[in-house]
């Protein structure tokens, strides 16, 4: 296993080499050089784990062919608007972190319902900060 490019490679012990963006996996993109290096591989082998950014990826994560869409209404506001913290957003909406940041990176699309949730907290924080 190992990054280059902003993408995620690993070699299988058959000599295939796969990889999958950083942004497929956005707690590995938050984290630093040297947390990205502190893996353990599972008893089985088919899967990676980061404990200190408490991150598993399997093996079959990396056979998706789809590069992640970060051309969705959720991650244009999240660009035009780079002040908003993910994670306090996602305290707010009451989901986690990491599926919010699937839904910002475009590896996950999220119902109308949740997507509906996202924008009412988005702007209930607007309206809250038009009264200061």
């Amino acid at each position: 296993m190992w990054f280059e490019h902003n993408r995620i490679y690993i070699r299988t012990q058959e000599g295939n080499t796969y990889s999958r963006p950083l942004e497929a996996f956005p707690l590995l993109l938050e984290a630093t050089p040297e947390q990205r290096l502190r893996y353990e591989i599972g008893i089985d082998g088919d899967d990676l784990r980061w404990d200190d950014i408490d991150e598993d990826i399997h093996i079959t994560s990396f056979f998706i062919t789809e590069e992640p869409n970060m051309d969705n209404v959720i991650a244009n506001i999240f660009k035009r608007f780079p002040q908003l913290n993910v994670s306090e957003m996602a305290r707010t909406i009451g989901i986690n972190k990491s599926l919010l940041s699937r839904y910002i990176y475009g590896i996950k699309k999220p119902s109308q319902k949740r997507l509906d949730e996202i924008l009412d907290a988005i702007r209930r924080l607007g309206q809250e900060m038009a009264g200061i």
